[in-house]
């Protein structure tokens, strides 16, 4: 999700849920305690260099339990961090405390914000060997040769 379909959504929702990969919820009396740009300059496996930016949401859970960000005060956020850093209409990456902080893509359901997973990857897959994922067939379109057929050779 880029930030200007989060502000989007945000205007026409009441309240504000997160959903983690697993159902739960985030706890309503989240914080959202950061709101920047990240930028990842890189050289992958293959040699090639890389630029990757993001727009980065950090979720926190405090012990102010009566706490609730509302729609109008996170689309505040959002414009002002447009604003004051520059901020492009990036992808947005949601980082949020498990085990370690854990890095999430977002989506939307017309009802909550998904934190959905992220993968590792090579990107340079040709140049590292790995071989490229070979195409799934469905039976019915091989029809090189009769199966089973008397002048056939599987039989």
């Amino acid at each position: 999700m880029k930030l200007s379909e989060i502000k989007n959504h945000l205007d026409s929702l009441e309240q504000i849920t997160f959903m983690l990969p697993n159902g739960e919820l985030v706890p309503t009396h989240f914080h959202v305690t950061e709101v920047g740009k990240i930028t990842k300059h890189f050289i992958d496996c293959g040699g090639t260099v890389r630029h990757e930016e993001v727009a980065n949401f950090q979720l926190w859970n405090g012990d102010d339990y009566n706490h609730r960000l509302h729609p109008e005060k996170l689309l505040h956020i959002i414009e002002l961090s447009e604003k004051i850093l520059g901020l492009e209409d990036l992808e947005i990456e949601v980082e949020y405390q498990a085990e370690t902080i854990g890095k999430f893509r977002l989506d939307f359901d017309g009802k909550n914000f998904l934190l959905t997973t992220k993968q590792t990857d090579c990107l340079a897959k040709e140049k590292c060997g790995v071989p490229a994922a070979k195409p799934k067939r469905q039976l019915a379109e091989i029809t090189d040769e009769p199966c089973c057929s008397p002048d056939g050779n599987c039989c």
